[in-house]
Protein backbone atom coordinates (compact mmCIF):
# COMPACT_ATOMS: atom_id res chain seq x y z
CA UNK A 1 0.00 0.00 0.00
CA UNK A 2 1.35 3.52 -1.26
CA UNK A 3 2.67 5.55 1.55
CA UNK A 4 1.54 3.32 4.60
CA UNK A 5 1.58 -0.17 5.98
CA UNK A 6 -0.81 -3.00 4.69
CA UNK A 7 -2.84 -4.81 7.85
CA UNK A 8 -4.43 -8.12 7.66
CA UNK A 9 -7.13 -7.96 5.08
CA UNK A 10 -5.43 -5.59 2.85
CA UNK A 11 -7.69 -2.66 1.17
CA UNK A 12 -6.96 0.67 0.15
CA UNK A 13 -6.20 3.97 2.55
CA UNK A 14 -9.21 5.93 3.25
CA UNK A 15 -8.09 9.32 3.46
CA UNK A 16 -8.77 11.46 6.18
CA UNK A 17 -11.87 13.81 6.87
CA UNK A 18 -15.02 13.69 5.05
CA UNK A 19 -18.42 15.33 4.88
CA UNK A 20 -19.10 15.22 8.92
CA UNK A 21 -15.84 16.68 9.36
CA UNK A 22 -16.69 19.51 7.56
CA UNK A 23 -19.83 20.05 8.82
CA UNK A 24 -18.72 19.96 12.26
CA UNK A 25 -15.73 22.17 11.28
CA UNK A 26 -18.22 24.93 9.55
CA UNK A 27 -20.99 24.43 12.36
CA UNK A 28 -18.65 25.43 14.19
CA UNK A 29 -16.57 28.42 13.09
CA UNK A 30 -20.15 29.99 12.21
CA UNK A 31 -20.89 29.55 15.93
CA UNK A 32 -17.82 32.03 16.68
CA UNK A 33 -18.59 34.30 14.09
CA UNK A 34 -22.47 35.08 15.10
CA UNK A 35 -21.88 35.24 18.64
CA UNK A 36 -18.80 37.70 18.14
CA UNK A 37 -21.02 39.60 16.31
CA UNK A 38 -23.29 39.58 19.14
CA UNK A 39 -26.07 38.15 16.83
CA UNK A 40 -29.28 35.71 18.45
CA UNK A 41 -29.18 32.64 17.04
CA UNK A 42 -33.32 33.87 16.02
CA UNK A 43 -31.48 36.46 13.67
CA UNK A 44 -29.27 33.86 12.21
CA UNK A 45 -32.26 31.22 11.41
CA UNK A 46 -34.27 34.32 10.19
CA UNK A 47 -31.53 34.94 7.52
CA UNK A 48 -31.60 31.98 6.01
CA UNK A 49 -35.47 31.00 6.16
CA UNK A 50 -35.16 28.57 8.45
CA UNK A 51 -36.51 27.80 11.99
CA UNK A 52 -34.20 28.18 15.13
CA UNK A 53 -33.63 24.38 15.76
CA UNK A 54 -32.69 24.12 12.12
CA UNK A 55 -30.16 26.99 12.83
CA UNK A 56 -28.81 25.18 15.51
CA UNK A 57 -28.23 21.70 13.56
CA UNK A 58 -26.28 23.80 11.21
CA UNK A 59 -24.03 24.94 13.86
CA UNK A 60 -23.93 21.59 15.42
CA UNK A 61 -22.95 20.13 12.24
CA UNK A 62 -26.06 17.66 11.46
CA UNK A 63 -27.40 17.44 8.52
CA UNK A 64 -26.17 19.10 5.08
CA UNK A 65 -26.50 23.15 4.21
CA UNK A 66 -26.99 24.63 1.05
CA UNK A 67 -23.68 26.86 -0.20
CA UNK A 68 -26.50 30.00 -0.83
CA UNK A 69 -27.28 29.87 3.13
CA UNK A 70 -23.95 29.78 3.78
CA UNK A 71 -23.02 32.56 1.75
CA UNK A 72 -26.65 34.46 3.49
CA UNK A 73 -25.07 34.16 6.87
CA UNK A 74 -21.35 35.15 5.65
CA UNK A 75 -23.03 38.54 4.70
CA UNK A 76 -24.92 38.95 7.96
CA UNK A 77 -21.51 38.08 9.75
CA UNK A 78 -20.21 40.92 7.66
CA UNK A 79 -17.57 38.66 6.53
CA UNK A 80 -16.51 40.33 2.74
CA UNK A 81 -12.84 39.05 2.36
CA UNK A 82 -13.46 37.44 -1.04
CA UNK A 83 -11.05 34.87 0.32
CA UNK A 84 -12.72 34.30 3.76
CA UNK A 85 -15.82 33.77 2.34
CA UNK A 86 -14.46 31.16 -0.21
CA UNK A 87 -12.97 29.21 2.32
CA UNK A 88 -16.12 28.95 4.46
CA UNK A 89 -17.89 27.65 0.84
CA UNK A 90 -15.36 25.20 0.30
CA UNK A 91 -15.99 23.81 3.38
CA UNK A 92 -20.01 24.29 2.70
CA UNK A 93 -19.61 21.85 -0.95
CA UNK A 94 -17.14 19.52 1.18
CA UNK A 95 -19.79 18.98 3.98
CA UNK A 96 -22.55 18.05 1.05
CA UNK A 97 -19.75 15.72 -0.79
CA UNK A 98 -20.97 12.15 0.01
CA UNK A 99 -18.79 10.08 2.59
CA UNK A 100 -16.91 6.99 0.86
CA UNK A 101 -19.46 4.90 3.13
CA UNK A 102 -22.33 5.91 0.95
CA UNK A 103 -22.03 2.79 -0.83
CA UNK A 104 -22.88 1.00 2.16
CA UNK A 105 -25.79 3.29 2.89
CA UNK A 106 -28.08 0.25 3.23
CA UNK A 107 -26.60 -1.47 5.74
CA UNK A 108 -25.47 1.49 8.00
CA UNK A 109 -27.93 3.29 9.60
CA UNK A 110 -27.41 7.09 9.70
CA UNK A 111 -26.34 7.42 13.46
CA UNK A 112 -23.23 4.94 12.67
CA UNK A 113 -22.19 6.99 9.25
CA UNK A 114 -21.72 10.18 11.80
CA UNK A 115 -19.41 7.77 13.86
CA UNK A 116 -17.60 6.30 10.71
CA UNK A 117 -16.63 9.72 9.96
CA UNK A 118 -15.20 10.84 13.02
CA UNK A 119 -13.38 7.71 13.41
CA UNK A 120 -11.33 8.52 9.91
CA UNK A 121 -10.37 12.17 11.07
CA UNK A 122 -9.53 10.99 15.14
CA UNK A 123 -6.07 11.21 16.13
CA UNK A 124 -6.49 8.87 18.91
CA UNK A 125 -9.30 6.38 19.39
CA UNK A 126 -9.16 5.11 22.94
CA UNK A 127 -11.73 2.75 24.23
CA UNK A 128 -13.04 -0.22 26.50
CA UNK A 129 -14.96 -3.27 25.41
CA UNK A 130 -16.79 -5.53 27.41
CA UNK A 131 -18.39 -7.78 25.11
CA UNK A 132 -16.12 -8.22 21.82
CA UNK A 133 -12.94 -7.29 20.31
CA UNK A 134 -13.18 -3.80 18.89
CA UNK A 135 -14.18 -3.28 15.38
CA UNK A 136 -10.54 -1.71 13.92
CA UNK A 137 -8.72 -4.65 15.60
CA UNK A 138 -11.50 -7.96 14.37
CA UNK A 139 -10.30 -10.59 11.79
CA UNK A 140 -12.60 -11.12 8.69
CA UNK A 141 -13.68 -14.44 10.11
CA UNK A 142 -14.46 -12.43 13.50
CA UNK A 143 -16.17 -10.03 12.25
CA UNK A 144 -18.38 -12.62 9.29
CA UNK A 145 -19.79 -14.54 12.63
CA UNK A 146 -20.23 -11.61 14.36
CA UNK A 147 -22.34 -10.14 11.65
CA UNK A 148 -24.46 -13.12 11.43
CA UNK A 149 -25.08 -13.03 15.14
CA UNK A 150 -26.09 -9.54 14.94
CA UNK A 151 -28.19 -9.42 11.77
CA UNK A 152 -29.58 -13.24 11.68
CA UNK A 153 -31.89 -11.90 8.47
CA UNK A 154 -29.02 -11.00 6.35
CA UNK A 155 -27.97 -12.90 3.47
CA UNK A 156 -24.58 -13.98 2.68
CA UNK A 157 -23.89 -11.06 0.45
CA UNK A 158 -24.81 -8.48 2.63
CA UNK A 159 -22.69 -10.17 6.15
CA UNK A 160 -19.83 -9.70 3.02
CA UNK A 161 -20.46 -6.51 2.61
CA UNK A 162 -20.30 -5.70 6.12
CA UNK A 163 -16.80 -7.13 6.56
CA UNK A 164 -15.64 -5.12 3.61
CA UNK A 165 -16.84 -1.86 5.17
CA UNK A 166 -14.99 -2.97 8.17
CA UNK A 167 -11.41 -3.63 6.27
CA UNK A 168 -12.05 -0.53 5.01
CA UNK A 169 -12.31 1.29 8.11
CA UNK A 170 -9.56 -0.69 9.68
CA UNK A 171 -6.98 0.72 7.00
CA UNK A 172 -7.06 4.26 9.24
CA UNK A 173 -4.30 1.98 11.22
CA UNK A 174 -2.19 1.30 7.72
CA UNK A 175 -1.86 4.99 6.86
CA UNK A 176 1.49 6.82 6.74
CA UNK A 177 0.25 9.06 9.54
CA UNK A 178 -2.34 6.89 11.80
CA UNK A 179 -4.04 7.55 14.79
CA UNK A 180 -3.03 5.96 18.32
CA UNK A 181 -5.29 2.82 18.77
CA UNK A 182 -5.44 2.00 22.72
CA UNK A 183 -8.07 -0.57 23.82
CA UNK A 184 -8.92 -2.01 26.72
CA UNK A 185 -10.44 -5.58 25.46
CA UNK A 186 -12.85 -7.30 28.89
CA UNK A 187 -11.22 -10.79 29.15
CA UNK A 188 -15.01 -12.27 28.95
CA UNK A 189 -15.05 -10.82 25.32
CA UNK A 190 -12.09 -13.15 24.47
CA UNK A 191 -13.33 -15.93 26.54
CA UNK A 192 -17.03 -15.84 25.13
CA UNK A 193 -16.71 -17.86 21.38
CA UNK A 194 -17.33 -15.85 18.32
CA UNK A 195 -17.62 -18.12 15.03
CA UNK A 196 -15.81 -20.98 17.05
CA UNK A 197 -12.71 -21.76 18.24
CA UNK A 198 -10.72 -21.81 15.00
CA UNK A 199 -12.18 -18.45 14.61
CA UNK A 200 -11.01 -17.40 18.14
CA UNK A 201 -7.95 -18.24 18.14
CA UNK A 202 -7.01 -16.62 14.75
CA UNK A 203 -8.14 -13.88 16.54
CA UNK A 204 -5.77 -13.67 19.12
CA UNK A 205 -3.20 -14.67 17.25
CA UNK A 206 -4.32 -11.31 15.14
CA UNK A 207 -4.47 -9.34 18.55
CA UNK A 208 -1.24 -10.67 19.50
CA UNK A 209 0.45 -9.04 15.91
CA UNK A 210 -0.75 -6.14 16.42
CA UNK A 211 0.47 -5.78 19.67
CA UNK A 212 3.83 -5.73 18.64
CA UNK A 213 6.80 -3.24 17.49
CA UNK A 214 5.43 -3.14 14.30
CA UNK A 215 2.39 -1.57 15.18
CA UNK A 216 3.55 0.81 17.95
CA UNK A 217 0.68 3.15 17.45
CA UNK A 218 -1.60 0.25 18.77
CA UNK A 219 -1.85 -0.63 22.29
CA UNK A 220 -3.82 -3.17 23.33
CA UNK A 221 -4.54 -4.12 27.11
CA UNK A 222 -7.05 -6.79 28.76
CA UNK A 223 -9.11 -6.41 31.68
CA UNK A 224 -9.42 -9.06 33.68
CA UNK A 225 -12.63 -10.85 34.98
CA UNK A 226 -11.75 -10.12 38.21
CA UNK A 227 -11.30 -6.27 38.08
CA UNK A 228 -14.28 -5.12 40.26
CA UNK A 229 -13.50 -1.55 38.81
CA UNK A 230 -14.80 -2.73 35.15
CA UNK A 231 -18.26 -2.43 36.94
CA UNK A 232 -17.99 1.39 37.03
CA UNK A 233 -18.73 1.49 33.42
CA UNK A 234 -21.54 0.32 31.91
CA UNK A 235 -20.66 -0.71 28.91
CA UNK A 236 -18.68 -0.09 26.02
CA UNK A 237 -17.02 3.46 25.49
CA UNK A 238 -14.78 4.83 22.90
CA UNK A 239 -13.05 8.21 23.43
CA UNK A 240 -11.91 10.35 19.98
CA UNK A 241 -9.50 13.19 19.47
CA UNK A 242 -8.94 15.32 16.68
CA UNK A 243 -5.89 17.29 15.18
CA UNK A 244 -8.93 19.97 14.28
CA UNK A 245 -9.12 22.80 17.11
CA UNK A 246 -13.09 22.96 15.75
CA UNK A 247 -13.16 19.48 16.83
CA UNK A 248 -14.04 18.95 20.58
CA UNK A 249 -13.10 15.21 22.82
CA UNK A 250 -15.78 12.98 22.16
CA UNK A 251 -17.45 9.99 23.94
CA UNK A 252 -19.50 7.50 21.51
CA UNK A 253 -21.13 4.87 23.60
CA UNK A 254 -23.02 2.70 20.97
CA UNK A 255 -26.01 0.78 21.53
CA UNK A 256 -28.12 -2.18 19.58
CA UNK A 257 -30.87 0.59 17.45
CA UNK A 258 -28.63 4.03 18.29
CA UNK A 259 -25.83 5.84 19.76
CA UNK A 260 -24.84 8.67 21.90
CA UNK A 261 -22.35 11.08 21.15
CA UNK A 262 -21.19 13.20 24.26
CA UNK A 263 -19.24 16.36 23.37
CA UNK A 264 -19.76 18.20 26.58
CA UNK A 265 -16.48 18.36 28.27
CA UNK A 266 -17.65 17.19 31.57
CA UNK A 267 -19.27 14.19 30.31
CA UNK A 268 -16.28 13.10 28.53
CA UNK A 269 -13.84 14.05 31.09
CA UNK A 270 -16.35 11.56 33.32
CA UNK A 271 -15.93 9.18 31.04
CA UNK A 272 -11.76 9.62 30.45
CA UNK A 273 -11.09 9.37 34.34
CA UNK A 274 -13.38 5.99 34.18
CA UNK A 275 -11.47 4.19 31.59
CA UNK A 276 -8.24 5.57 33.31
CA UNK A 277 -9.32 4.02 36.64
CA UNK A 278 -9.77 1.16 34.79
CA UNK A 279 -6.60 0.71 32.89
CA UNK A 280 -4.38 1.97 35.93
CA UNK A 281 -4.10 -1.88 37.56
CA UNK A 282 -4.37 -3.35 34.25
CA UNK A 283 -1.52 -1.68 32.61
CA UNK A 284 0.76 -1.98 35.82
CA UNK A 285 0.53 -5.58 36.65
CA UNK A 286 -0.47 -7.32 33.36
CA UNK A 287 1.20 -8.57 30.53
CA UNK A 288 -0.75 -8.59 27.52
CA UNK A 289 0.96 -11.35 25.36
CA UNK A 290 1.06 -13.27 28.73
CA UNK A 291 -2.83 -12.83 28.96
CA UNK A 292 -3.62 -13.31 25.10
CA UNK A 293 -1.30 -16.40 24.96
CA UNK A 294 -2.80 -18.27 27.81
CA UNK A 295 -6.47 -17.32 26.39
CA UNK A 296 -5.00 -19.09 23.31
CA UNK A 297 -3.59 -21.77 24.80
CA UNK A 298 -7.42 -22.45 26.69
CA UNK A 299 -8.96 -21.78 23.08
Amino acid sequence: MAGGRRLPGGGADPGRGGPTIRRIVLGSRLRRLRVRRGIGLDAAAQAIRASVPKMSRLERGQGGCKERDIADLLTLYAVTDLREREAYLALARGANTPGWWQQYGDLTPRWLETYLGLEEAATLIRGYQSHRVPDLLQTPAYAAALARLTYPDDSASAVARRVDLLERRQQTLARSDPPRCWQLIDEGALRRSVGGPAVMREQIRHLLRLHSPEFPEIALHVVPLHTSVATALAGSVTLLRFAEPDLPDIAYLEQLTGALYLDDPDDVERHRLAVDRLAAPVTEHTSTDAFLRQVLHAT
